[in-house]
């Protein structure tokens, strides 16, 4: 490799440990982790990757390569050259190496394990021997990787370092610039004008609550998301499916008398109730790391349960957009009841439907829904007509219309007095008291339900936004997206929304993308929106007087019919690729809410996702290996295509293509059985044996894909190998983890190495197995019949 110039290096290149001496650097760089078998007077390895193992000392760098071969020889690490030579390729590893300095690979130390690194380094303080250190080329035992990088890279304040990670406010703050206030504010105005009316209906039509608690989801989350969020254009705020869940929850109370049915005051407590043990339990998941919680709920669940929720909404908005509010509370059972119920209640009494109402609420729905679809025409050729504030200008009107023509007087509901229902503008009331238990237990499994499909959505909106850098480098820089961070930032926002009574609030999609499009670059038009929100609750909330409930209902129908448009699109899909199975799923959620209960979707939706879940993970998924014709070492699954693949004559194959763990090993003596049996694991087990005995005397498992493996497993599979050794099977592991591996290890102490035979039978390919299970078959056949070696030597003299 030529060696390049000061000038020539990039910026990471030219940056050298201090420690190395002149002398030194006149031979052999001596990197940590220089390469031992380069020969090259002048290199850079190390520098850009930390992967190469390390010489024993600073001393042994600066020797050249072939100064290796008075080291240490052994019988392992001593290789022909193809000319008679001998020369070491052994890669040493004293107690200061491995691949990152201090411990090999696999190892790790229980107090950065247990607590991680930025508590075990940034508050407990650094590990390890400083003098180990300061030499440039190991680390103590107690020193993790990231403070050993940083101290090799020369990085400072690392304590800030791990703050300003988990507390991204004092990232972005540092980068902001004026110029992207004006943005900001804009992106907050237009979300305000849409969301804030939104958020009215929401607690009003939804959530059954008082209105004003529906604006307190965007009077505190935003906030506190702005400060601990990773994402900086996502906004959080309330959503049309956690708000009907809460309303479940609110009605269901109801039903079971622990409140009455106009006590405003004991509806929001029961929200605040269920959108502080929603926050708890997204913020527990997230400080014990479970960000992989959003993969739980399959595609087909969500697709079901959402359209079956925005089909919920329809239904449930067509009561006060027909006027027919009034008369459903006296017929008993329709408010609380299922959407069947609800729709033959629709049918029964269409004729008592108000004309004044139904105007006013399918005139406001036609005009939302028309701006809707021109705004999806006309936006990619005119992208500044999404500032255009079509709802809010329907609010607006309405409300002058309403007002000026005096309809409260002709029927028409209005909202009225928007207020507190204790009278204070912003009350404080902790979620979790003792004598709102009773609704804990009530509201246990939807908050459970209200986090993990909130975190959903999230998830999905901060993974279609990204960081939030622009083309040119414009936005906020080095904000990386983490999975657990935004637990606990949702969770933050819910527990403290919950004290306030508000509805829950997460990230959304739509609600984000606007903000991205109107000039949003930072997490500052999350912090505007609130403060316009305060704004609002202390002065403008006598504006909303006489606004019309037919209004609010039309909105959220626009919302309910968003819901369900993608639905027939997820449907055609899955018919064209024939995944009946996710069909079914959809299908049995979706009718079980419409016709039963919401509570009855969820509990059958996420009962059947975890099944598939466990389905899936405790399978085995072990294939039997054949040969493919005219090549020495490639090997494919034989169930695939049996005809064209050849099979080695007294030799069972089996891939492991998966790490082994107590969940997908419980069944895996079975299905080694019947590769045995029938060389398939599909076939019936009342099938009799068609695979001769004798293909089984040698046993070669293919092991590359087990990255690790736990105690049950290695249990599992060291009573497998038993077996197979009293049966006087030869049992060969091909393509093993490197020796310092977790996987090794629990093959060497769980005593597999040495039953299987020792080391010789834990080879490098499958290619190598099979001519070692020739050698050991011939060695016996010479054994048990002396005479036909000495045959051999006759012929052979």
């Amino acid at each position: 490799m030529p060696s390049l110039s000061t000038s020539e290096r990039s910026p990471i290149l030219q940056h050298r440990p201090s420690t190395t001496s002149s002398a030194h650097s006149l031979t052999r760089p001596s990197y940590p982790y220089h390469r031992p078998s380069c020969q090259e007077e002048t290199c850079e390895h190390g520098l850009l990757s930390p992967h190469a193992s390390p010489p024993r000392s600073s001393s042994s760098s600066s020797k050249h390569y072939n100064s290796y071969a008075d080291h240490h020889t052994s019988g392992d690490n001593v290789h022909d050259n193809g000319g008679g030579e001998q020369r070491t390729i052994e890669h040493t590893n004293s107690g200061n190496s491995g691949p990152f300095g201090g411990r090999k690979a696999g190892e790790t130390d229980l107090r950065h394990e247990v607590l991680g690194d930025a508590v075990a380094d940034g508050l407990l303080g650094a590990g390890g021997d400083g003098e180990e250190r300061a030499k440039g080329y190991g680390r103590g035992k107690g020193v993790s990787t990231t403070q050993w990088l940083a101290e090799r890279h020369g990085v400072r304040g690392r304590r800030v370092m791990y703050l300003a990670y988990y507390f991204p406010f004092l990232n972005w703050i540092t980068q902001y610039r004026w110029s992207y206030l004006q943005g900001d504010l804009i992106a907050a105005l237009t979300m305000a004008s849409f969301y804030i009316p939104m958020s009215l209906s929401y607690a009003s039509n939804l959530g059954h609550i008082p209105p004003i608690n529906g604006l307190y989801s965007f009077v505190f989350n935003p906030l506190i998301y702005a400060l601990l969020g990773s994402c900086p254009q996502m906004v959080v705020g309330p959503e049309a499916a956690g708000s009907l869940l809460v309303g479940t929850v609110v009605k269901g109370s109801v039903d079971l008398g622990h409140a009455g049915d106009e006590d405003a005051a004991l509806h929001a407590a029961i929200a605040g109730t269920v959108t502080g043990m929603a926050g708890a339990v997204i913020f527990v998941a997230g400080l014990t790391r479970l960000g992989f919680l959003d993969s739980v709920l399959s595609r087909p669940f969500l697709r079901g349960f959402i359209s079956a929720i925005g089909f919920v909404i329809l239904v449930d908005q067509l009561i006060p957009e027909l006027g027919l509010t009034s008369r459903a509370k006296h017929v008993g059972g329709v408010s609380h009841g299922s959407s069947l119920d609800k729709i033959i209640f629709l049918v029964e009494n269409i004729q008592f439907a108000h004309g004044l109402t139904c105007g006013v609420a399918f005139g406001s729905f036609a005009i939302i829904m028309v701006c809707r679809q021109l705004k999806k025409y006309v936006q990619p050729r005119y992208p500044s007509v999404a500032y255009v504030p079509d709802r809010f200008v329907v609010v607006l009107l309405s409300a002058i219309f309403a007002w000026k023509f005096n309809w409260q007087k002709q029927g028409l509901e209005i909202l009225g007095d928007v207020k507190s229902s204790t009278g204070t503008p912003f009350p404080f009331r902790w979620p979790l008291q003792p004598t709102q238990m009773h609704h804990v237990r009530q509201a246990m499994s939807t908050s459970f339900l209200i986090a993990l499909l909130g975190f959903f959505e999230s998830s999905v909106a901060a993974k279609s936004l990204g960081g939030g850098e622009g083309r040119h480098g414009e936005g906020i820089q080095g904000m990386s997206l983490s999975a657990n961070r935004e637990l606990v930032a949702l969770g933050v926002a819910n527990i403290i929304g919950g004290c306030f009574m508000a509805l829950p609030a997460f990230g959304g999609y739509g609600r984000s993308k606007v903000n991205a499009s109107t000039g949003g670059k930072t997490p500052m038009s999350s912090i505007l929106l609130s403060l316009i929100t305060v704004i609002c609750v202390l002065s403008l909330l006598p504006y909303f007087y006489y606004l019309p409930k037919a209004v609010l209902s039309a909105m959220i129908s626009v919302v309910a019919y968003s819901l369900v448009e993608e639905a027939p699109h997820d449907i055609r899909f899955f018919i064209h690729i024939r995944g009946w199975s996710e069909l079914t799923l959809m299908s049995l959620i979706f009718l079980a809410t419409i016709f039963y209960s919401l509570s009855l979707g969820i509990a059958l939706g996420v009962g059947l996702s975890l099944l598939s879940v466990i389905k899936h993970s405790t399978k085995p998924r072990i294939q039997i290996l054949g040969k493919v014709p005219n090549t020495t070492d490639q090997f494919e699954n034989a169930e695939d295509n049996p005809e064209v693949l050849e099979f080695i004559e007294g030799c069972l194959i089996v891939k492991i293509p998966e790490p082994l763990t107590f969940a997908n090993t419980g069944n895996l003596k079975n299905r080694l059985r019947r590769l045995e049996l029938y060389g398939t694991t599909t076939a019936h087990p009342a099938l009799p044996r068609v695979r001769a005995p004798e293909h089984n005397k040698n046993v070669i498992f293919d092991v590359h894909g087990v990255t690790s493996i736990d105690g049950s497993g290695t249990q599992v599979l060291t009573e497998i190998v038993e077996a197979y050794v009293h049966r006087g099977v030869r049992v060969f592991f091909c393509r093993v983890p490197r020796e310092h591996s977790q996987v090794f290890r629990m093959f060497v102490k769980s005593g597999i190495l040495e039953q299987c035979g020792g080391s010789s039978h834990f080879l490098k390919s499958v290619d190598e197995a099979l001519r070692m299970t020739e050698i050991e078959t011939n060695g016996e056949l010479y054994r048990d019949n002396p005479e036909e070696d000495g045959h051999c030597n006759r012929m052979n003299p």
